[in-house]
């Protein structure tokens, strides 16, 4: 069993903390306690990927799409999809850089990650977090 939850939020720095917030709640709601790793990679790893689309999308592009999907092996599935045909790809970045690492995270936190082309409709940039050993059970939705 699988449960996705998707929400277009505006193009702008504050829905970084609200595309965070709605991952949370969703995983939350169907049982990933607030410690469980793939709910904390799953909330960094959308905050890195809602950085990348609000600091380097199209600035014709007023929206874009936030999706989260719990998977029944405990894992995650996340998707940020906007307008823009550039491909994301890691930078090479100094000690001193303020910028630069967000993919570096996601390469590190992510079981796989990679880039769905939409023809001429942009992109969706996708990662797979937290898979569940054999040996510990998945969630449960609460309720």
């Amino acid at each position: 069993m699988l449960r996705r939850d998707s929400v277009r939020l505006p193009r702008h720095p504050a829905s970084v903390g609200l595309a965070r917030r709605r991952v949370r709640e969703h995983l939350a709601n169907w049982g990933y306690a607030d410690d469980d790793p793939a709910l904390l990679d799953a909330v960094l790893l959308v905050s890195e990927l809602a950085t990348n689309v609000v600091r380097h999308g199209p600035h014709r592009e007023s929206e874009f799409e936030l999706a989260v999907t719990a998977l029944a092996d405990g894992s995650c599935f996340v998707e940020v999809s906007d307008e823009g045909g550039g491909e994301p790809r890691l930078r090479i970045v100094g000690e001193d850089d303020e910028a630069g690492r967000g993919l570096h995270i996601v390469t590190e936190l992510a079981t796989a990650w990679g880039v769905w082309h939409r023809g001429g409709r942009g992109k969706t940039v996708w990662a797979l977090v937290g898979a569940v050993s054999p040996a510990q059970p998945p969630p449960h939705p609460a309720g």
